[in-house]
Order: structure tokens, then C-alpha cells, then sequence
């Protein structure tokens, strides 16, 4: 059993509403991870409608989708990966799925409002809560400035400011950032 699914969905925060993602949802996401600027930033600026349509419903990639809705209309996405922890073979076992990685897009209409920090704040709510791990993490170009903005907001730590490791689908490799937060550190 995944275990997102054995949390309660949908989960509320002060103004948004947090649900599992499905095939009906590509529509919707393609409306906002086709800009040019949010292509600038993900992993994969999708180019082709029915490319997208392919990618966003396989089922590993449903698997760690969330929709970000306000007031009934979805506004953003949010990856949810629980992964193993690193572990020495002796105590593998205790290492499966007790992390997470987090990744996050919004519509560009909607930036700008506190919608993002939010979203993620949920979250990292539900991965502290319902689904009780150690950790969360998540990562993205130096130059997103954005994007570490909200991972500072909710009280991540940058664990790495790596150089020129990413390469950019402009030809130009990047500096790389990483952040971590652990249950113990989250107020909430």
C-alpha cells in the first residue's frame, strides 16, 4: 500500500484545500506547467498537450501528485515522494519510508500571496502528522530564488549550496540548492 493513501484526503489549511491528484487533473496542470516560467524551473517543461496528459497519469507520477485548490479551483501541484532514508545493510529495514521529497508548482496568477509556503506548510503537516516521518527535503536551482524562499519560510535548513551540479535545459549549469527539515524541528 502507497502510504499517502493512508492519509485523509482532502486536507484543509486556512485557505486551500490539498487532494490527491487524478487523470481528470492533467487538463487543469497543463494550464499552468506549460508557461515559459514555470518550464524554467521543473524538472520537465512539458512541450506536447498529449505528452503531458501521458506523463501526468502514469501511475508512479499520480502516486506522488497533489492538486492545490482554492475555493474549488486548482491553482498549483505538489509532489509528495515518500523515500527510503539512507541506511547501513545491518538496519535497512528501519530506513524504508521515512522520508520525503517535496516539490511544488502554482499557476503564476496566483503567485505572490503566501499560496506556495502554505501549500508546502501543509504538507510537511502531513508528513509530520498522519504519515509520521523523520524527514522532509527538497531542492532546486540557486537561481530559482522563489522556491528556497519558501523552503526558508517554513524554517528548512540549506544543507548544500552546491556548484554548477544541475544542467539546465539552457545549456548553462547551475548551482543547486538543498534543504532539509526534520519532525523533531517542525513547530507547525
Amino acid at each position: 500500500m502507497d502510504p499517502v493513501d493512508a492519509v485523509t484526503w482532502p486536507v484543509r489549511t486556512e485557505r486551500l484545500t490539498i487532494r490527491r491528484a487524478t487523470p481528470a487533473d492533467a487538463e487543469v496542470a497543463w494550464r499552468w506547467r506549460r508557461l515559459p516560467e514555470v518550464g524554467e524551473w521543473i524538472t520537465r517543461a512539458p512541450t506536447h498537450y498529449d505528452d503531458f496528459v501521458e506523463q501526468f497519469t502514469a501511475p508512479f507520477r499520480l502516486a506522488v501528485t497533489l492538486i492545490v485548490e482554492l475555493e474549488g479551483e486548482a491553482i498549483g501541484d505538489l509532489m509528495l515522494k515518500v523515500e527510503d532514508g539512507w541506511a547501513q545493510a545491518e538496519v535497512a529495514e528501519q530506513g524504508k519510508g521515512v522520508q520525503a521529497e517535496l516539490g511544488w508548482t502554482l499557476d503564476p496568477a496566483f503567485q505572490g500571496r503566501g499560496y506556495a509556503t502554505e501549500a508546502v506548510r501543509g504538507a510537511i503537516d502531513v508528513c509530520f502528522g498522519p504519515l509520521k516521518l523523520r524527514r522532509v527535503h527538497a531542492g532546486c536551482f540557486a537561481a530559482n530564488e522563489p522556491s528556497w524562499r519558501v523552503m526558508e519560510r517554513l524554517g528548512m535548513r540549506r544543507e548544500e549550496h552546491s556548484r554548477k551540479t544541475g544542467l539546465h535545459r539552457s545549456g548553462e549549469w547551475m548551482d543547486g540548492m538543498n534543504y532539509g527539515l526534520l519532525a523533531e524541528e517542525w513547530a507547525g
